[in-house]
């Protein structure tokens, strides 16, 4: 089985990629992180720089836990692409980033996490980066 990341470079990335690490090396399992930009859309902030791909495999190295990185673009909601990928690699779990956002910001744009820990059918480990980060 494989532990599955949602990741961003931002601090909710850094913070889901750390937890993501130490599951998988409680586990003993493989670590895939999905850092994937929207089909047909220009180059992202979202997709992680060479330099932070390099970084996060010596971290899983070092730690010797096995890393896929994807970043194939996809279509559509980038929630239903995580649990796709969850399904396809059979995930023992899913780990991703959690920000803060006011309650108007959740009543109008809803929530990518939220489709994620209600729709998933395994477990969702939900993470919030250290206050003092970014």
């Amino acid at each position: 089985m494989t532990v599955l990341v949602g990741f961003v470079p931002t601090p909710e990335g850094e913070a889901a990629f750390a937890a993501g690490l130490a599951e998988a090396r409680r586990r003993q399992e493989g670590l895939l992180v999905l850092n994937t930009p929207r089909g047909g859309a220009p180059v992202s902030a979202d997709v992680a720089p060479p330099e932070l791909v390099r970084s996060l495999t010596s971290r899983a190295e070092a730690d010797g836990v096995a890393l896929e990185l994807r970043q194939t673009p996809h279509t559509g909601d980038l929630a239903d692409e995580l649990l796709r990928v969850a399904e396809s690699v059979d995930a023992s779990v899913i780990v991703i980033g959690l920000r803060r956002r006011s309650p108007v910001g959740k009543l109008l744009m809803g929530s990518s996490a939220q489709r994620i820990l209600l729709d998933a059918d395994r477990p969702v480990l939900a993470v919030k980066p250290h206050p003092t980060a970014g």
